[in-house]
Formats: structure tokens, C-alpha cells, sequence
């Protein structure tokens, strides 16, 4: 029957705006936050979602926490971008400084901020999803344990490492 290839009802297109205008402002940041460049952000959530709508179209929309699907596709899509990255790459140097800014504290505050990605990068991916959606998203322990497929204090304990981690390591490069 052709009615068999048609998108799933609870999908329609009001719901798929509704769908990108909740999280399309937190996929950006989340991807900025690795990826450091406003182009990447930006097609990483759109690439987000045209994978998704795809998904939709083949029969195949996910089941169960929306939200959390669309962090995964993001998450996967920024694993993938720096899996075929060439290594000499300069991820950030072109971001422009703010003409009312002070150059010396705009220089430090990259540096911060570049020390902090580093340090994320390096912790373990549980770890830095635990600190990416309960600390810089606000996601809920409960809305994290779901995510991970984890408990609630599994999550915890997962958040509790995750910062000991990161302040162990800025500590260990002066910050």
C-alpha cells in the first residue's frame, strides 16, 4: 500500500518545526562547544536533522526520547568530523575579535576556553556527555541516566568523576 511509505503521522510538519525551533539553539552549542567554528556548528545541526527527516521518510523514527536522538546524531556527526579531519587543521583561528573587547583578556579568555575543550576531549565519552548535558545543557540526572542507559546514580557518580577529571587536569596546566 502506498500509505505504508508515508512519513509517520506523529511527525507532521508543524511538529518538525516546532521539533528544530526546541533544539536547534542547543545542537548549535553543543557542536560549538566541540567544533569551535559558527560553519561547523551550524551545518552539523543541519545535517542533524536532514538525517533525521530521512529517518522519518524511510519508516525507521525513533522510538522514545527525541531529544536525546538528536544530541547522538550530533555527537556522531562531530566524532565523524574530526575521524576525517586532516591533522594540520586550525580548528578557531578564525573566529574575529570584538572591537570594544581588550585584546588581552579576549586572548586569555580563548586560551581558558581552549584548555577547558582540550581537557573535555580528553575525558572518557560517558564522562563528557555527562558534563555536556547536565552541566552546559541542564539536562536533569534522570534525563542523562536515560540517555546513557545508565541509573540515576550511575549518572552521578559518572558527573562526580567527570569534574574531579577536568579540575585534576586544568589544574595540572595552570587554570
Amino acid at each position: 500500500m502506498a500509505d505504508s511509505k508515508k512519513p509517520s503521522l506523529l511527525f507532521d510538519e508543524k511538529r518538525l518545526i516546532k521539533l528544530y525551533e526546541d533544539h536547534s539553539d542547543a545542537l548549535y552549542r553543543y557542536a560549538y562547544r566541540f567544533l569551535s567554528n559558527e560553519d561547523l556548528a551550524e551545518e552539523c545541526v543541519s545535517e542533524v536533522f536532514t538525517r533525521f527527516l530521512q529517518r522519518i521518510v524511510d519508516g525507521k523514527a525513533p522510538n522514545g526520547n527525541i531529544r536525546a536522538y538528536l544530541y547522538r546524531m550530533a555527537h556522531n556527526w562531530v566524532v565523524d568530523y574530526y575521524r576525517k579531519r586532516r591533522p594540520d587543521e586550525n580548528i578557531g583561528s578564525e573566529i574575529l575579535p570584538d572591537r570594544h573587547s581588550n585584546p588581552e583578556s579576549d586572548v586569555s579568555r580563548m586560551q581558558s576556553r581552549e584548555k577547558l575543550r582540550n581537557a573535555m576531549l580528553k575525558l572518557p565519552e560517558e564522562q563528557r556527555m555527562v558534563v555536556e548535558l547536565h552541566v552546559m545543557e541542564d539536562w536533569t540526572h534522570e534525563r542523562v541516566a536515560e540517555y546513557l542507559g545508565k541509573t540515576v546514580e550511575a549518572s552521578r557518580a559518572l558527573k562526580y568523576r567527570a569534574l574531579k577529571n577536568l579540575r585534576s587536569a586544568l589544574d595540572g596546566i595552570g587554570m
